[in-house]
């Protein structure tokens, strides 16, 4: 392979979010020469790779030339020049088709009579799926029907936009069961066979009969290639459709991921984000699946917050339809691997959840170390990227470092020691030793803040945990999407 460099570097999976990042500085091109012998850890676990190569946004493995089993630490690691290319998206190019598992969109006239709203898809009967939901106790009709549909092999998902369907009581439950036998009865299925999702304004009754009657259309529209429609068809109050995809290639044979989310406001979640669907070609069991899925939402859609609103309607999915004949198992070298992409697939997703939200102009990562454990320092970055007076700031570029000290002090850390505390705004310190650093000028932060893109870094110097934080800041705009939602 041309421009092949050999890297001999331990990857521990919990810190590949969003990229291939690395202290060693794997994600700037210069691959750790470190005598290592290179294994992925994922949950604790150390996995041989094999021949790995990042090339032309896939990712290869290739275990043909030796013997490599679990646990196995003797491998080389072939970085080709494309270092972060499996985890970036390509907008000019279609995702790949996932066999098994067809989309289709139509315009029901939910809320708007000019747009598709409506998304049904369908999966082959051999597929598995698995899914977390919001935490919110006020859950929506649809969480509470696809929690209790989920463990009777789904074959179809019905998603509409314009309407969650919550705080609707019996009658918001009768609504999403009919909409499942309406599915059914259209599909030849079982009724518990079809997981509703809904996502719009609160409190008002879904119009089963505009969606009834727009059924037949998603039906004849289903298709393999259906992703880009149907990532517009589950907006709201988005600026963008957000709709990321990945190949990986295991042993001689390409997998797939793509999914699609939908997101903007009332977002502080709880387990995922307002709603996101991923499919993959790959074939594993439910139990895996769910296990997977649950490991990469903890590690990024419960990583991010626009308003510190958590959903009633939050969901997210991943659909394995096994069409690939490549089976994904426990104990098994793909695992990791596939781990990885999809947690690459679900890191985009959030970001770019984060990146439109409501009004929002900049993005920022909270960053924060040397915490006792990974809740104490989760609960400190929340703090600071929940704050109003916070996020004000970053939208006026005001460098009021003031603001993100108070934070750290109220985060509830017990017997915080402020002298071993330091702060950074990018790579300018602003806070040492108890006070403002000596070295901080107002020029540098405000150069820092007047980016787009800013990393708020905290060290708490009391142990070795690390935990980050997406949000965005406060503008005008935000009130007013919010005070005219209804209008």
């Amino acid at each position: 392979m041309e421009g092949k460099l050999v890297a001999e570097q331990v990857f521990d999976f919990g810190n590949l979010q969003p990229t291939f990042s690395h202290p060693c500085g794997l994600d700037s091109g210069n691959p750790c020469r470190n005598d290592v012998p290179p294994t992925l850890v994922y949950n604790g676990e150390s996995w041989s790779l094999g021949t790995l190569a990042l090339s032309n946004s896939c990712l290869f493995v290739d275990r043909s030339s030796e013997s490599r089993s679990f646990k196995d630490r003797i491998t080389k690691l072939e970085l080709g020049n494309e270092l972060n290319s499996m985890t970036n998206q390509h907008p000019s190019s279609f995702p790949p088709k996932i066999a098994g598992l067809r989309l289709g969109t139509t315009g029901a006239g939910i809320k708007r009579a000019d747009r598709d709203d409506l998304l049904l898809i369908e999966l082959d009967p051999s597929s598995t799926c698995a899914a977390v939901f919001t935490r919110n106790a006020f859950c929506a009709a649809p969480v509470t029907v696809s929690r209790s549909h989920l463990g009777h092999g789904p074959r179809w998902l019905l998603v509409n936009a314009g309407n969650a369907n919550a705080g609707t009581g019996q009658r918001g439950l009768d609504d999403a069961l009919q909409t499942c036998a309406i599915v059914a009865g259209l599909r030849g299925g079982r009724p518990e066979q079809v997981l509703p999702f809904s996502t719009g304004v609160i409190g008002e009754y879904l119009p089963i009969d505009k969606i009834a009657s727009a059924l037949p259309k998603a039906m004849a529209a289903l298709t393999e290639e259906g992703w880009e429609r149907a990532s517009r068809a589950i907006m709201t109050t988005d600026t963008v459709p957000k709709l990321v995809h990945r190949e990986i290639i295991l042993e001689g044979r390409k997998l797939a991921l793509v999914g699609i989310a939908k997101g903007a406001g009332m977002i502080h979640p709880n387990m995922a984000t307002l709603l996101s669907f991923i499919g993959t070609d790959a074939k594993l069991e439910a139990p895996l699946l769910q296990e997977l899925l649950a490991t990469a939402a903890d590690r990024s859609f419960n990583c991010i917050t626009v308003d510190g609103d958590t959903s009633t309607n939050d969901s997210l999915v991943l659909m394995a339809t096994g069409s690939s004949g490549v089976a994904v198992q426990r104990d098994d070298p793909n695992l990791p691997v596939f781990a990885l992409a999809l947690q690459a697939v679900c890191d985009e997703l959030a970001e770019a959840i984060v990146r439109d939200g409501e009004g929002a102009t900049k993005l920022m990562r909270i960053v924060v170390e040397q915490a006792r454990n990974e809740a104490e320092a989760h609960q400190v970055a929340n703090t600071i990227a929940l704050s109003p007076l916070v996020k004000t700031a970053f939208f006026a570029s005001d460098p009021n470092w003031g603001r993100i000290l108070a934070a750290v002090g109220r985060s509830g850390c017990p017997d915080l020691d402020i002298a071993k505390v330091a702060i950074w705004l990018g790579d300018v310190c602003i806070v040492e030793n108890g006070g403002r650093a000596l070295s901080y000028t107002e020029e540098a932060g405000q150069k820092v803040m007047s980016e787009t893109d800013i990393t708020v870094r905290i060290t708490l110097g009391r142990g070795d945990a690390s935990q980050r934080v997406l949000t965005c800041d406060f503008s005008y705009d935000y009130v007013k999407i919010n005070a005219e939602y209804r209008t």
